[in-house]
């Protein structure tokens, strides 16, 4: 079969590797139908390997038909549509049973530390699998995961309805935590990118105000927005450089900074303002597959949040210059899909 095989820095191959074997009991085999790429592997690509397991197949976002089906699993058949949360964890630990599946200290992931589904078949644990809708169409469903991931963003963000929310960055998985912003009932949410394209999009997101700040100070724009006392809530979703220093300062007395976008250096704070203001800071990481991508699935069946936030979809062979270099280089303008089957 054809895979995106990630070796390290700048180093992507596609090329043809084994197919998967028979899936051992719980697991089974999805034929892809659509990947989807994001902040994640074009970081690995840039600066990497920092979370990926080289030599790996990438894709962490994928939707699929059940091809073959491992012992034991009787909640899928074959020819089943379903999507994989992608993370793996053992079910048995104390975050597990207290409901944070995502912070498993044997927690791993299909595309990073495991092989993914920018292939033409991929092997994933039954019980992170979940059916799609018919009325969900592939694109939407390729989705369903990093939709998942914002979900759980917003929640960890603590934002009330109601609360001001800024969210920095609105490509990839900043104009899906737009929409899950305003789908829990931030008000008003205030999305902040430097491209006038990302900024539409988040508009028909739902977004109450848009503040384009090429070329401007960035908590200086956040502050001007919001009569000059920040954000109830900012979150931080670009990983550049100057984000999370900016996101703090933009972040009103006794709010909450959350930092969604993955830094490529640690970078200095100031620790003093932070204590002053009673500003929480926080972070987030992946999904709880139980919680956020049954309704994940649901907000892209009622929704056109997927036909909105689309920008493209390329061939695996294109996946480096069409794909990954496009999100590297922050010239995206919505979310990157890869259909394995293309030629």
């Amino acid at each position: 079969m054809k895979a995106a095989v990630f070796y390290g820095q700048r180093d992507i191959r596609v090329h043809s590797v084994p197919d998967p074997r028979r899936p051992k009991p719980g697991d089974v085999v999805l034929k892809v139908i659509r990947a989807a790429i994001c902040g994640t592997d074009a970081s690995e690509w840039s600066h990497g390997p920092r979370l990926a397991r080289p030599p790996v197949i990438l894709g962490h976002e994928f939707v699929g038909r059940v091809e073959a089906i491992g012992g034991g699993v009787e909640s899928l058949t074959l020819g089943d549509r379903v999507v994989s949360g992608a993370g793996v964890s053992c079910g048995t630990c104390q975050w597990c049973k207290a409901g944070r599946s995502n912070l498993c200290v044997r927690y791993y992931t299909l595309g990073l530390q495991a092989d993914g589904g920018l292939a033409e078949f991929v092997t994933s644990p039954a019980d992170i699998c979940r059916g799609v809708p018919e009325t969900v169409g592939d694109n939407a469903a390729a989705m369903a995961q990093p939709l998942a991931v914002a979900l759980h963003a917003v929640a960890r963000s603590g934002v009330a309805e109601g609360q001001t929310c800024v969210v920095i960055g609105c490509g990839g998985i900043g104009a899906f935590i737009v929409a899950a912003a305003v789908f829990r009932g931030a008000k008003p949410v205030i999305a902040v990118d430097i491209d006038e394209e990302r900024l539409k999009t988040a508009n028909q997101l739902g977004a109450h105000q848009t503040i384009n700040a090429r070329g401007a100070d960035l908590a200086s724009e956040i502050l001007a927005a919001t009569d000059g006392d920040g954000a109830d809530v900012v979150i931080e979703a670009t990983g550049a450089p100057h984000a999370p220093a900016a996101a703090i300062a933009a972040t009103r007395r006794g709010g909450r900074a959350l930092i969604v976008g993955l830094q490529s250096a640690p970078r200095e704070l100031d620790l003093l303002a932070l204590t002053a203001c009673e500003v929480e800071i926080g972070t987030t990481l992946a999904h709880v597959c139980n919680l956020d991508l049954p309704e994940s699935l649901k907000i892209l069946e009622q929704t056109r949040l997927a036909e909105i936030v689309l920008d493209r979809v390329i061939p695996l062979e294109q996946l480096v210059d069409e794909g990954i270099r496009a999100l590297a280089e922050r010239t995206a303008r919505g979310k990157i899909l890869v259909d394995p089957r293309a030629l």
